[in-house]
C-alpha cells in the first residue's frame, strides 16, 4: 500500500516539475480584450464655493483594449494597458434654490484615454491555469469634449490615480511562445476636477450674473472587466 502511495506522489511530482512554464524571464505577451467600462460615479457640485445638491451619471461602455506585458522573471511582470472610451455625461438632481429643482442637465460626451501601468505577480499552479494579481498607476486624459445642448463649455482636468487588478491566463497550447485565453478585472480610480460654464442657462435667473461656472469634483472610478486572447513570445 505504501509503495502505491509513494509511486503516486512521485508521479504527481514529476508531472508538476515537467509542466511547461507559462513564461520565462524576458518574455513578452500581447493581449487583446473586449472590456466593459462600468463607472462607479459620483460628484460634489459647487458654484463660487457654495455647495449645490446634485450628482452625475456616466454611462457604461464596451470597447476593445490592448495590453503589452513584459516578464522580468517567470512570476514578476509589468503590464501597460491601452484603450479609449467615449462616455455620455448627465448632471442629475441638480438643485439651485429658486432656479432649478432636481434638474437633469445633458453635459454631452467626452472621450477618455486612461493608460495604466501595473506590476503583476503570476502564480505558478503547475497547470494551464495561471492566475495573477497586480497594482499600479493610471493617468487619464480627456479629449473631444462635447458640452451638450445646455452648457456653454466644459473642461476636464487630467488625473493620476491608483489601479488594482486580478485575472488569469489559460494556456491553450502548452508550449513556449503560444496562445492563452484571458479574463481580467481592474478597479481604477479616476477623479477629475470638472468646470461647466452654464452662463447662458442660469445667468439671467441668477440676477444677470456675467459668468456662472459650476465646479464638480467627479468620481468616475470604474470597474473594468474584460475577456480576450493573448500571445506570448
Amino acid at each position: 500500500m505504501k509503495l502505491h502511495i509513494f509511486a503516486g506522489l512521485a508521479a504527481a511530482t514529476a508531472f508538476v516539475s515537467t509542466a511547461p512554464a507559462f513564461a520565462e524571464p524576458g518574455d513578452w505577451m500581447v493581449r487583446g480584450r473586449v472590456i466593459g467600462v462600468l463607472p462607479d460615479e459620483g460628484a460634489d457640485l459647487s458654484v463660487g464655493g457654495t455647495a449645490l445638491a446634485g450628482s452625475v451619471d456616466i454611462d457604461d461602455q464596451y470597447v476593445p483594449e490592448l495590453d503589452i506585458t513584459y516578464f522580468f522573471t517567470d512570476r514578476i511582470a509589468a503590464e501597460l494597458i491601452l484603450g479609449v472610451t467615449p462616455h455620455d455625461v448627465t448632471a442629475t438632481n441638480v438643485t439651485v434654490p429658486g432656479v432649478l429643482t432636481d434638474a437633469q442637465i445633458d453635459l454631452g460626451d467626452v472621450w477618455l484615454l486612461p493608460p495604466t501601468l501595473t506590476l503583476q505577480y503570476h502564480f505558478d499552479t503547475g497547470s494551464a491555469f495561471k492566475p495573477y494579481v497586480g497594482a499600479g498607476v493610471n493617468a487619464t486624459f480627456f479629449f473631444n469634449e462635447d458640452e451638450g445642448p445646455v452648457a456653454d463649455g466644459i473642461e476636464y482636468d487630467p488625473t493620476i490615480g491608483f489601479a488594482l487588478q486580478a485575472g488569469s491566463d489559460y494556456d491553450l497550447d502548452g508550449v513556449p511562445g503560444g496562445w492563452a485565453f484571458n479574463a481580467d478585472v481592474k478597479k481604477v480610480w479616476i477623479e477629475p476636477d470638472v468646470e461647466v460654464n452654464l452662463t447662458s442657462a442660469l445667468g439671467a435667473a441668477l440676477g444677470g450674473a456675467p459668468s456662472v461656472k459650476v465646479n464638480a469634483d467627479v468620481e468616475i472610478n470604474p470597474v473594468i472587466a474584460g475577456l480576450g486572447f493573448g500571445y506570448r513570445f
